[in-house]
This record gives C-alpha cells, sequence and structure tokens, in this order.
C-alpha cells in the first residue's frame, strides 16, 4: 500500500465528510449539545426529603424521628397552608399532627395523624408511608414493635456518596457521539458507492485494501477524537485517563465497523438513515441501565456497546483501573474486530 495514496484518500474523505452540511452541522451541534446536557444537569445529589408539616405542639421525638431518616420537616403556618402546598406539588406528603398527640398516645389511646399526598404521588409508596407514621406513634406512645431488624448493605454503599445524574449519563453521550459518526462514515461510503467513485479510484493503483485503510483511519479518527473532547471537558478523564482513552478508540474501531456494514446495506443517505437510526438506539440500550436500574437484564450483554458503557462508567466513574476493566476491554476489542473484518467483507462483494 501507498502511504501518500492513503494520506490523499483521507484528506479527500475529510473534505467529502465536511462537505456535507448536515453531518458537519451535526458533528459539531452534538459535541457542543451534549457538553451542555452535561453541564446543565446538578453536580451533586440531595439525599433528604422535604416534608411539610403542621403542629400546633410539635413533639421533639417526632422531629427526631425524621432527621435519622433523612427527612427534613417544613413547618407550615396553618393547615390550609399545608393542603395548598401538598396540592400545588412543592412537597410530595403533608403531615398534620393533633395539639394533643403526646397525651393521648401516652393514655394508651389511640391518636390520630392526617397525612397528605401530592397528586404526583406513586401510589405504591404510600402504604410506606403509613407504616411509617405508625411505627413512629407506637415509639411516641412508650411501645415498640416486638421486632429485631438486622441491616446489610449489599454491593458498595454510597450513603452520603450518591453518584449525580449527570456523571451516570457520561457514558451514554460518549457512545451517542461515536454512533453518530456511524451515519456519517456510512453515508460516505454509500455516497461514493452510488457515484461510482470508488469502483472509479479502484482503476488507479489504489488497490481495496487502501480504500478501507483510508475509510477507517477517517471512521475511527473522527469518532474518537469528538469522545475524547467530550470526556475531557466534562472532566470524565480525571481518573483512570488512559483506560478510558484505550476504550473510547476500541469503540471508535467498533462503530467504524458498523458503519461499514450499514453502508453495505444502503444505497442513499435515506437508507443510511433508515438503517442507522435504530441502530443506534439499540447501542444505546446499556446506558439506560444506569439511569434507571432495574430497567434492562443480562441480555443487554450481547450488545458490544455494553462493554464500553461498563468500562467507561466505571473507569470515569467509580475509579476502576485495568483489572476490574480487563475483561471488558477484551471483549470489546473482540466485538470490534469482527464488526471491521464484516464490515470489509460485505463491501467488498459488493464492489464485485
Amino acid at each position: 500500500m501507498n502511504g501518500r495514496i492513503i494520506l490523499a484518500l483521507i484528506q479527500k474523505d475529510i473534505q467529502i465528510f465536511f462537505s456535507n452540511q448536515f453531518f458537519a452541522l451535526v458533528t459539531g451541534l452534538a459535541l457542543v449539545a451534549y457538553a451542555g446536557v452535561y453541564f446543565a444537569m446538578p453536580a451533586t445529589v440531595d439525599e433528604t426529603v422535604e416534608m411539610a408539616i403542621f403542629g400546633p405542639n410539635l413533639p421533639t421525638q417526632f422531629t427526631d424521628s425524621f432527621e435519622e431518616a433523612g427527612v427534613v420537616l417544613k413547618n407550615m403556618e396553618t393547615k390550609a397552608a399545608l393542603e395548598t402546598a401538598v396540592t400545588d406539588n412543592k412537597y410530595a406528603v403533608g403531615v398534620v399532627l393533633p395539639p394533643d398527640l403526646l397525651p393521648t398516645l401516652a393514655a394508651g389511646e389511640a391518636g390520630q395523624i392526617e397525612l397528605y399526598f401530592s397528586p404526583e404521588f406513586p401510589e405504591e409508596l404510600k402504604e410506606a408511608y403509613i407504616v411509617f407514621f405508625e411505627e413512629i406513634g407506637y415509639n411516641l406512645g412508650g411501645q415498640r414493635l416486638n421486632i429485631e431488624t438486622h441491616e446489610e448493605v449489599l454491593g458498595v454503599d454510597r450513603v452520603g456518596e450518591q453518584i449525580p445524574q449527570r456523571d451516570k449519563m457520561l457514558p451514554l453521550l460518549a457512545v451517542l457521539i461515536l454512533a453518530v459518526e456511524t451515519l456519517g462514515l456510512a453515508s460516505l461510503i454509500s455516497s461514493e458507492i452510488e457515484a461510482g467513485t470508488l469502483r472509479a479510484l479502484l482503476i488507479t493503483p489504489v488497490r481495496m485494501e487502501g480504500l478501507f485503510v483510508a475509510k477507517g483511519v477517517v471512521g475511527v479518527g473522527l469518532a474518537f477524537l469528538q469522545a475524547l473532547i467530550l470526556m475531557a471537558v466534562t472532566g470524565g478523564l480525571s481518573h483512570q485517563a488512559l483506560l478510558i482513552i484505550v476504550a473510547l478508540l476500541l469503540g471508535s474501531m467498533l462503530v467504524t465497523g458498523i458503519g461499514f456494514v450499514l453502508a453495505s446495506v444502503s444505497t442513499d443517505i435515506m437508507s443510511v438513515m433508515a438503517w442507522g437510526v435504530p441502530t443506534i438506539l439499540l447501542l444505546s440500550l446499556p446506558a439506560m441501565g444506569l439511569l434507571l436500574p432495574g430497567l434492562t437484564t443480562d441480555w443487554v450483554k450481547v450488545l458490544p456497546t455494553y462493554y464500553l458503557i461498563d468500562t467507561v462508567y466505571q473507569a470515569a466513574v467509580l475509579n476502576a483501573g485495568w483489572a476490574e476493566t480487563g475483561s471488558n476491554l477484551l471483549i470489546l476489542l473482540a466485538f470490534a474486530l469482527v464488526f471491521m473484518g464484516l464490515g470489509i467483507v460485505v463491501l467488498r462483494r459488493k464492489f464485485r
């Protein structure tokens, strides 16, 4: 393969890519938009819950019970003010205590606590709050449930160190940056096939291997550079930078191979979009498990981007090292090589 010819092909592909106003605009705007979304989201997690309360003689034991549970009580001047605040969804829960609550409980009689829930309060959580207040009532009355509980947190206990949603979203943004480049590369190859440019190049001294090397360098380079900029701007490289860079490089190889495959089954830019958009959505699914735990199951591990997302998340957010993510990198490398090889094979057949 002639190095000067490959360099000329790379320069040509970059010029053609950015001459397409749609993909040139999407490339720049996507990078800015993703970084903007990241910085617009809260950088910290508020682990306290606010609750409206009205009680003329608020028992000290009552407030202590809530402080231990991480609940901040907001005193309302009147019962009507509490009802208004809960109705307007300013507070999800409101509680009204009668002035004679403690004497009533001390006499062994049943005290009455009024609970108010906002219209958007989840139905499945109401019973939990009712049981919680019943237990507090037992304690205030000098009685305790004859039950001993043993608490144990399985996995990493992150009380006081909750991970902000924007950090959980960072791997998704990186994958979206990479995945969008599959459309650009597939569109570039598809347009050259449709115009007959690639077949014309093969008449010249350019060999098929040189074409694939040039396309691969352009695809990997554009995807990797954008993902790297996003991670650097958002602070995603503050931990395990080299590990994340390697993962992004392998991810760029993966999406480049997928771009080859899309180009082989597409005939024009519309068919690229028709195949590409569902592909991007599919590749993004593993990130949903980070944002909404329990939404996905182990089947997402069949998707190659799972190993990219998991690696970036563990390294950037949990500060995991090579030992914890090494298997992910090996699997990601295998997927990248498979899709690169598959893409080259199917494109070769299309040229014959």
